[in-house]
């Protein structure tokens, strides 16, 4: 049987995909729905003081955009060689 994008079991052809769909609509199937992303993201920022969560988010904005600077720095220096 194919599997949905999160695991769900599904039918392979139309037809049973179809009253499978009706089902869910009419509430004759309930499906589970998980939680996403990671939870352990949750937990450390609960864990962390303010004050660190806001060093960790500085340092994670300035390498981003340190990345950008040096891309932003060569193309500028080719063109003034053009």
């Amino acid at each position: 049987m194919p599997k949905g994008p999160r695991g769900q079991k599904r039918p392979a052809d139309a037809i049973g995909l179809a009253v499978m769909i009706g089902k869910i609509a009419t509430g004759e199937i309930v499906e589970k729905v998980e939680p996403i992303g990671q939870p352990g993201g949750l937990a450390r920022s609960k864990a962390l003081p303010p004050k660190r969560r806001v060093e960790i988010a500085k340092k994670a904005a300035n390498s981003r955009w340190k990345k950008d600077q040096t891309v932003v720095e060569a193309e500028t220096s080719e063109r003034q060689l053009s």
